[in-house]
């Protein structure tokens, strides 16, 4: 295992949600590299076990769930699966989320509900599995991602925009629900990031907007002003952070990961 350089995480144990790509992978794989045990929940079993596995790779115990988190059934075998195989859950990581572009007026109530049922109203409901735990022992640390969608407004994906917007105000609740208890609840704002979401986004909007191929990344890619494309790991280091001891004192906060985007 690589030397921690975040004072606080070796030996704690964390749950990641949509633990096995893209974001979700990048922080999984980091905060075993500071020392933690992790539980990755992931709908798609087999590349779940894959990141387990890179987890297990790095000295730490990995274990991989099949997890539906609109289902409350699977939230709470994820609960039970954390406790039985790593002893406690001490960091909760929400990532598990989906998109889809429409224009407004084409978006269905079925696909509306499907975008809020994943990414906001699991959220919560993921909160409220693992807090009873976290709140008897007294700490915790959950991180949810939203995106910096939740700040702005879009042509084509208003209710993605609003579901995050509403993990955004899930987390400053908890916050003060629950800081007096011992936990810390925070979100991190993504822009745009080198996944698989962003090449179904980059596909959709050639559809929805009729824009070339690649032209509405290389549009959105204009108001970045480090002037590259985000990656997985950027997100992930900033997590990880605020899964620390150095960030005992943040909560309740938005922290927007993305590279400097100035809409114009």
């Amino acid at each position: 295992m690589e030397s921690p350089s975040m004072r606080g995480i070796a030996g704690l144990a964390a749950v990641v949600t949509g633990g096995g790509r893209g974001i979700g992978r990048a922080i999984a794989l980091r905060l075993a590299r500071e020392g933690a045990d992790v539980l990755v929940a992931e709908l798609d079993l087999e590349t779940g076990q894959a990141v387990a596995a890179e987890v297990e790779a790095l000295g730490r115990r990995g274990v991989a769930l099949a997890t539906d988190v609109t289902r409350a059934e699977d939230r709470a075998r994820m609960v039970e699966t954390a406790l039985a195989a790593l002893g406690r859950i001490d960091i909760l990581i929400n990532n598990a989320g989906i998109i889809r572009l429409h224009d407004p007026l084409a978006i269905s109530e079925e696909e509306w509900d499907l975008i809020q049922a994943v990414n906001c109203k699991a959220t919560f409901f993921t909160c409220q599995a693992v807090l009873p735990h976290m709140l008897e022992r007294g700490r915790g640390r959950i991180v949810n991602i939203a995106s910096i969608a939740a700040k702005g407004g879009a042509t084509a994906c208003v209710h993605y925009n609003v579901s995050k917007a509403g993990v955004v105000t899930l987390t400053r609740n908890l916050a003060v629900a629950y800081g007096k208890r011992g936990i810390n609840v925070n979100c991190v704002c993504p822009g745009i990031v080198d996944t698989p979401m962003w090449v179904q986004i980059g596909r959709e909007s050639t559809d929805v907007l009729g824009m070339p191929p690649g032209e509405f990344l290389r549009s959105r890619l204009d108001m970045v002003s480090l002037g590259r494309m985000e990656t997985p790991e950027d997100v992930a280091n900033v997590v990880c952070f605020l899964c620390s001891e150095d960030a005992s004192y943040i909560s309740g906060q938005a922290i927007n990961v993305e590279g400097g985007m100035i809409f114009h």
